[in-house]
């Protein structure tokens, strides 16, 4: 993994270039006197690094000032750069975040042109091969439920939902997903994983077992109940919500109510 700081390659006989957090990318080269969005980034990042304190540069300036050039400085001499206090265009890059180099395309020795090297998040994501007649049923800011391979709960939220289909007789969408604490996977890497999604919720409802209903020769379903003076009887119910998970249905109905004893098939 390579953090802010880092040297992601070296050209021309040993020149670091560096990763610097940043959404906006390196266009031009940058000097004192500048001013943009890609100047506040880099103050941002020499005040996190350690270079400049806060008060020494303000991290939220779009201005390239003396405290700019200074910093810069320090961060040059670290990586064994000459000390110009300037950073011209190809000494730094500007990624999100932190990134895990996966493919290295660059020959030693070769032109620096073209793609160098292939590189992916260094923050934990899961992937759900949805089926696809299930797209329209998850949106991006659903809860995720995530059981790890060690059983331990890791919970999510969806944030990207693919919108091309692909594996031709039973396609798929591509689900992303974002663990809220992304600590809890360690250094867990391309393992399989347990996902629900919740895609609506309900308060204060009354639940069965799926495997508890049982469908009316008329239509729709009940459930059997069993009285505290042991009599069975069926009680009509009108379904919710699933919850797949747990092998739960939402019911409501006149005649029903919690703590209730229903009669539920042996697995």
């Amino acid at each position: 993994m390579i953090g802010q700081g880092g040297v992601l390659y070296r050209v021309n006989n040993g020149t670091p270039v560096f990763l610097l957090y940043g959404r906006v990318p390196a266009w031009r080269a940058l000097a004192e006197g500048v001013r943009g969005a890609d100047v506040r980034q880099l103050n941002r990042a020499l005040v996190a690094l350690g270079y400049a304190t806060s008060s020494e540069l303000d991290p939220g300036s779009e201005y390239f000032s003396a405290g700019t050039a200074w910093a810069l400085e320090d961060l040059q001499a670290h990586l064994g750069l000459p000390r110009t206090g300037t950073l011209p265009l190809g000494q730094a890059v500007f990624l999100p975040s932190a990134i895990r180099v996966t493919t290295v395309t660059a020959r030693l020795g070769a032109a620096a042109a073209g793609t160098v090297l292939a590189v992916t998040s260094a923050r934990h994501v899961v992937t759900i091969a949805l089926d696809a007649a299930q797209q329209s049923q998850v949106k991006a800011g659903d809860t995720v439920g995530v059981i790890l391979p060690d059983g331990r709960a890791a919970p999510g939220v969806v944030s990207k939902v693919g919108k091309v289909a692909t594996g031709g007789a039973n396609p798929t969408v591509t689900v992303t997903v974002r663990l809220a604490h992304p600590k809890v996977a360690g250094t867990l890497d391309q393992v399989p994983v347990t996902v629900s999604i919740t895609t609506a919720s309900v308060r204060n409802a009354l639940a069965v077992p799926v495997t508890a209903l049982i469908a009316r020769a008329g239509g729709g379903y009940a459930v059997e109940e069993v009285t505290a003076a042991g009599r069975h009887h069926l009680v009509p119910v009108r379904l919710g919500l699933f919850d797949d998970a747990d092998g739960l249905v939402q019911v409501s109905g006149p005649g029903l109510a919690a703590g209730q004893r229903i009669v539920v098939p042996a697995s």
